[in-house]
C-alpha cells in the first residue's frame, strides 16, 4: 500500500471515528411503538363462516400517524449499469458483465439492460408506489449522480448541482410512474453525489426558497436513499471517497434532520455495505432506518416491505386458543395501517396485536370478540378461506420476502407469551 493511500485510509478511519462519537452522544431516543385498533371494538360480536376473525388498525414509532411526504432519492451513477444478480425483467434470463469479444473494445456492462442495479431500482420504486394511497401519500423523485471538476474541488456542497428532481412532490401517482420511465430512458452516468441528493430532497421536503414542491404542513417528511456505492463527490475524484465526502453526506443529513426529514438508506451490494460510514451517518442522524441489501436485485423484495412509519412487521395472536395469524394473512402498508384475519374459537377471544419497529421494540394492543360461526360445509371453508387469503399473498411477491417474514414470526413468537389471561383492553408501549 503506497503512503498517500495509507494517509488516505487512516484519514477516513479518523472521520469514522469522529461521526460515530458524536452521532452517540446525540443519538435521538428510542421512540415508543403505539399500535391502535379500529376494527373490531372490544366486545363486539363478530359471525363468520370459518373459524378466522377480521381486524384492522394503526401502527406507528414514535409520533402518532399522520400524512407521508416522501421523495424517493435514487442513485444513477455509472456502477448501477452493472448487473443486479437478479432476473428483474423477468424474461427468464439473468444479466451478467461480459468481457469484450475484441481486443481494446469495453466490456459488456450487463448483457440484459432490464437486469441492472438502475433497473431493480426502478422496479423496486414502481412495486413501492403502486402500494401506497396517494390520499395520504405524496411522492416525489430526484435522481443523483455526479462530475469530478477538473481541478479536483467540485461544486460547493452545499449546493444540489449533482441532483435532478424529476418530479415534485404529487399525490398523482402516475406521474411519479412517468418520471421513473424517464431516468431508465436517461440512463447510468457519472460518480456518487450523495451529499446533493439529500440536499435537494431536503430543499423539496422543506420546501425552502427555490423549492418547486408544495410540502404539506402536517406531513411526516421521508427520503428514500437507494445507493449501490459509497460517496465519491462533492471533492476530489469521483471514482475515490474521500473524508470530505463523508462528511458533505454526513453535513447534509443533519440538516434534514433539523427540517424533521427522516432518511432511509437502502445499500446495495458489496460496495455499498462494505463499512458504510457515510449512510449511517446519514440514518443516525434523522432517526432512520438503514437496510443493507446484499444482492441488488433483492431490493425488489425489500421494497415491498417498506414503512414510512418505522414498523417492521405486525403480528396477531389468540391468547384464548394459543394460536398466532400466519404469514399471509396479515397485510402491513407502508404508512402503518395494517389488516389481517387471526384464528378464533365459537364463544370469547382475547386477541394481541403486536407490531415490531426496525430496532426490534414492540408496541401492542387487545381486544376481545365474541365470535359466532355461520355454517358452511367443508370445501365452502376451504374456497372461502383461500379467497380471503389469495387478497393478502399478493404483497409478498417474492420468496425472499417470505423467508424474511418467516424468519421474523419464528423469532416474534419467542418473545409473545401465548396464555389465557383476563382482557385487558387499550394501547401499551412495553419496549420490548
Amino acid at each position: 500500500m503506497t503512503v498517500s493511500a495509507r494517509l488516505h485510509r487512516a484519514g477516513l478511519g479518523a472521520l469514522a471515528a469522529s461521526l460515530l462519537g458524536a452521532s452517540g452522544a446525540g443519538a435521538p431516543a428510542e421512540p415508543p411503538v403505539r399500535v391502535r385498533i379500529d376494527s373490531p371494538t372490544d366486545g363486539e360480536l363478530v359471525r363468520g363462516r370459518f373459524e378466522l376473525a377480521p381486524f384492522a388498525g394503526m401502527a406507528s414509532a414514535g409520533e402518532q400517524p399522520t400524512d407521508f411526504d416522501v421523495m424517493l432519492v435514487i442513485d444513477v451513477s455509472a456502477s448501477t449499469r452493472y448487473p443486479s444478480g437478479v432476473d428483474v425483467d423477468g424474461d427468464g434470463v439473468i444479466g451478467h458483465r461480459e468481457p469484450p469479444l475484441v481486443r481494446g473494445l469495453p466490456e459488456v456492462e450487463c448483457s440484459d439492460p432490464g437486469d441492472s442495479v438502475l433497473a431493480a431500482e426502478l422496479a423496486a420504486a414502481r412495486t413501492l408506489v403502486d402500494e401506497l394511497d396517494a390520499q395520504r401519500i405524496w411522492v416525489g423523485v430526484i435522481s443523483f449522480s455526479g462530475v469530478a471538476d477538473p481541478s479536483g474541488e467540485s461544486e460547493k456542497p452545499s449546493s444540489v448541482k449533482d441532483a435532478t428532481l424529476q418530479q415534485s412532490l404529487t399525490p398523482d401517482h402516475s406521474l411519479v410512474r412517468a418520471a421513473l420511465d424517464r431516468i431508465a430512458q436517461a440512463g447510468a452516468h457519472g460518480g456518487t453525489d450523495m451529499a446533493h441528493g439529500v440536499r435537494l430532497a431536503t430543499l423539496e421536503l422543506a420546501g425552502r426558497e427555490g423549492a418547486i414542491s408544495l410540502p404539506r404542513a402536517g406531513a411526516r417528511k421521508v427520503i428514500l436513499f437507494l445507493t449501490d456505492g459509497k460517496p465519491s463527490l462533492p471533492h476530489g475524484s469521483a471514482e475515490l471517497e474521500d473524508p470530505q465526502d463523508i462528511e458533505a453526506a454526513a453535513e447534509a443529513a443533519r440538516l434534514a434532520a433539523q427540517a424533521g426529514i427522516v432518511i432511509n438508506v437502502y445499500g446495495l451490494g458489496a460496495e455499498a455495505n462494505d463499512q458504510p460510514v457515510a449512510v449511517r451517518e446519514m440514518t443516525r442522524a434523522t432517526g432512520g432506518l438503514y437496510e443493507p441489501v446484499a444482492r441488488p436485485g433483492d431490493i425488489v423484495a425489500v421494497f415491498s416491505g417498506v414503512s414510512f412509519a418505522n414498523v417492521d412487521s405486525v403480528v396477531a395472536v389468540n391468547l384464548t386458543i394459543g394460536q398466532m395469524a400466519e404469514i399471509y394473512d396479515i397485510r402491513l402498508r407502508p404508512d402503518g395501517s395494517f389488516q389481517g384475519f387471526v384464528p378464533v374459537q365459537p364463544g370469547r377471544n382475547r386477541v394481541r396485536v403486536s407490531a415490531f419497529s426496525s430496532s426490534g421494540r414492540r408496541g401492542s394492543a387487545e381486544f376481545t370478540i365474541d365470535f359466532r360461526q355461520a355454517e358452511l360445509s367443508t370445501a365452502e371453508k376451504e374456497a372461502e378461506l383461500e379467497r380471503v387469503r389469495a387478497r393478502t399473498r399478493a404483497i409478498l411477491i417474492e420468496s425472499e420476502r417470505v423467508k424474511q417474514e418467516a424468519y421474523r414470526q419464528r423469532e416474534r413468537r419467542r418473545s409473545l407469551e401465548i396464555e389465557p389471561d383476563e382482557p385487558k383492553p387499550g394501547t401499551t408501549g412495553d419496549g420490548k
